[in-house]
């Protein structure tokens, strides 16, 4: 075989990434756009705070039950084909939310999207392990991660401003769209080896272990292992409050108990696409250069995060826009940004034989708590009733007291966590 030029490799390299990494964003996008869309979506549903508390959530079932399938399919069938099928389900699953007739059916659409998008993380980092060396591979997912800020961004003001022009309904539609569109992007460019393309002396791989572990064994033995569990519930709660309030409640509490519109609601949680963005590379240069560990920064982290949860709680109608936007952004890095290193984390707990069951096993964690607090908030939200058809500050008070403690267990989990950096082992 005639040996090909490193700038072709280079150049494919690029369009794989963008693909992938335009798939992400999409990922992130239907994660978080029920924050700008709730209220419109209560009213012409004629739905309450529970339905649509479990009508967001329900991205997060599937995504949360298919993380080991996903694991499953990428060996078995292949990544580029696992993102392509998933992906035409997450499209029309997206454009039937926006057909919607009724809250039943509603619900079947948000489900699909959820379903559908669900290999594509696990799908992404399989084929990343494939075209980039072990250095490429650690910036490679902090650039993806970063994207997935991009896609977030674009959940907040932009969405805002294409459902108040062309209505919540158009606005999925055309997503489900662009989605599908994206599909056949995947499928077309996307190859899940450098031999497919004749690229086999670029690969960058080096040699590595590559004895292989049962499944069942796998997953046995990582559930065996005390130090996976307090890092499970820090996922579980630091993500949980992510999802809660910058994909669902922060943009209703912003239009009902602050009384701006929607797009300045998206203007502010915009903020929290930013801190993601910017988060993970500051993030990780204090993570190497000052705190030579992953617990302390991830310690660090969650003490923040219980000062950015408490003014929600204990002022929860008395914070001005501008603080608003600032807490926005520190969400956006230390219950956002911040799950890089609770990835990196699990991965160095575990041998490389066992990093893709321990990495599907903890990326439950974190999809299983949007799926659990988004509803418990909505129903303490409907609990506490409604003036003119918006939800009572009384009753955000009493939703966002619920983050604050749930914050306190993630801060209590990160004291438990296990040092996994290997210079200081």
């Amino acid at each position: 075989m005639p040996l090909i030029p490193w700038s072709h490799f280079a150049r494919y390299r690029r369009f794989l990434f963008l693909t992938l990494a335009l798939g992400y964003v999409l990922v992130f996008f239907h994660r978080l756009c029920p924050a700008v869309v709730a209220t419109d979506m209560m009213r012409d549903l004629e739905a309450g705070g529970t339905f649509i508390g479990f009508l967001s959530s329900a991205y997060f079932y599937p995504y949360a039950l298919m993380q080991l399938p996903a694991g499953l399919l990428s060996d078995s069938w292949g990544p580029r084909r696992s993102i392509a099928l998933f992906l035409a389900v997450a499209g029309g699953g997206s454009i039937l939310l926006g057909m919607a007739p009724s809250p039943t059916v509603a619900l079947i659409g948000r489900f699909l999207v959820g379903l559908g998008v669900s290999t594509l993380f696990v799908c992404t980092l399989k084929i990343f392990s494939a075209w980039y060396g072990l250095h490429e591979f650690v910036v490679m997912f902090s650039l993806l991660m970063a994207m997935g800020g991009v896609g977030s961004l674009l959940a907040s003001s932009p969405m805002a401003a294409a459902s108040a022009r062309f209505g919540w309904r158009f606005s999925f539609i055309a997503i489900g769209l662009v989605t599908t569109a994206l599909t056949l992007a995947s499928w077309i460019i996307v190859r899940d080896q450098p031999e497919q393309l004749g690229f086999a002396q670029w690969s960058g791989q080096t040699a590595r272990d590559t004895q292989q572990i049962p499944l069942l064994d796998g997953v046995a033995r990582v559930l065996r292992r005390p130090a996976f569990w307090p890092l499970a519930l820090w996922f579980f709660c630091t993500y949980g409050i992510f999802t809660s309030f910058a994909g669902l409640w922060g943009g209703p509490w912003l239009m009902q108990v602050y009384g701006v519109s929607k797009s300045r609601a998206g203007s502010i949680l915009s903020w929290v696409a930013v801190g993601m963005i910017v988060g993970s590379p500051l993030i990780g240069y204090f993570s190497n250069r000052l705190f030579k560990g992953r617990k302390p920064l991830l310690v660090l982290s969650s003490l923040f995060m219980v000062i950015l949860v408490s003014p929600l709680a204990f002022a929860t109608d008395r914070l001005p826009l501008p603080l608003i936007g600032l807490l926005c952004l520190g969400y956006g890095i230390f219950t956002g940004a911040i799950i890089v290193f609770g990835f990196t984390a699990t991965k160095e707990l575990f041998p490389v034989q066992m990093a893709g069951t321990a990495l599907g096993l903890i990326n439950l964690f974190p999809f299983a708590g949007g799926a659990v607090l988004q509803p418990w908030l909505g129903a303490i939200l409907e609990s506490h009733g409604r003036v003119e058809q918006a939800f009572t500050t009384a009753g955000y008070r009493a939703a966002f007291l619920v983050l604050f403690w749930i914050s306190l267990t993630a801060f209590g989990a990160s004291l438990l966590m296990t040092e996994t950096a290997p210079s200081s082992r």
